[in-house]
C-alpha cells in the first residue's frame, strides 16, 4: 500500500516566508499552476480515496488532483497546518526580532520551538497520528491514498509513520507542491520512499483535463 502525500500549491505568503498556520491564505498565480501540473503528474496513478485539510489553499490543490484523477476529495479538519498562534502573518526574521531567545534555532524545524499561543509538535503529531490509523484501516494491500495538507502536518506524518524516528527527513524544507510517497503493509514504520518529489510544469497552453 501507499500513501501520496501533497503539500499544498505555493501561495502569497509561501513566496515572502510569512508563516500561515491556520490563517487561509489561498494560493497566488504560481500555486495555481503547481496545482494543475500536480494534477497532470498523477493523472496515471488510482487513488482508492483522498482526504484534504479543509484550509482553501490544499483544497484548491487537491481539486485540481482530483479533476485529473476522477477521485473525490474529502475534507479534514486535523490535517490543517500547525497552529502559529502569534506568529502568523510574520516572517522568521520578524519573530526572531520579537525573541531573540529563538536565534539559534531554525524557521523549519517546528520540533524544537513551541509558538506563542501555538501548537506544539507533539499536538501536530498526536491530531495526525489518528488520521494515519484511519486512513491506512481504509487501504487494501495494492491501495494508494492521497493526502494533501501542508508542511508542518507532513512532518508531523513523517514523524508517525515512521514510528517516531527522527528520520533526516524531518529536517528537510518540504517545498510547495511537493510529494512525499510512504509505502508500508499496514503496520509501523512505513518506508519512506521519496521526499520533494515535485511535477514539472505544464506548458503555457496545457491543461488538466476532467
Amino acid at each position: 500500500m501507499e500513501l501520496v502525500c501533497v503539500r499544498h500549491g505555493r501561495t502569497a505568503w509561501n513566496e515572502v516566508r510569512r508563516f500561515q498556520g491556520r490563517t487561509d491564505v489561498p494560493l497566488d498565480a504560481e500555486g495555481r499552476a503547481q496545482a494543475q501540473a500536480l494534477g497532470a503528474h498523477l493523472r496515471a496513478e488510482h487513488f482508492d480515496f483522498a482526504v484534504t485539510s479543509d484550509l482553501s489553499r490544499a483544497v484548491a490543490t487537491a481539486q485540481a488532483i482530483a479533476t485529473a484523477s476522477g477521485v473525490t476529495v474529502a475534507p479534514e479538519p486535523r490535517l490543517r497546518e500547525m497552529r502559529f498562534g502569534e506568529w502568523e502573518g510574520l516572517t522568521w526574521e520578524e519573530i526572531v526580532e520579537r525573541h531573540p531567545d529563538l536565534a539559534g534555532a531554525s524557521a523549519i524545524s517546528p520540533r524544537v520551538y513551541v509558538p506563542a499561543g501555538g501548537e506544539t509538535f507533539d499536538e501536530v503529531c498526536d491530531r495526525v497520528r489518528p488520521v494515519l490509523v484511519e486512513l491506512t484501516a481504509r487501504l487494501r494491500p495494492d491501495g494508494r491514498g492521497l493526502i494533501v495538507s501542508h508542511a508542518g502536518v507532513m512532518h508531523a506524518l513523517l514523524r508517525v509513520a515512521l514510528d517516531g524516528t527522527e528520520h533526516a527527513a524531518l529536517g528537510v524544507k518540504l517545498l510547495p507542491a511537493s510529494i512525499i510517497r510512504l509505502s508500508g503493509d499496514g503496520s509501523l514504520p512505513w518506508t519512506l520512499e521519496r521526499v520533494n518529489e515535485i511535477a514539472p510544469p505544464l506548458a503555457d497552453s496545457a491543461t488538466v483535463a476532467p
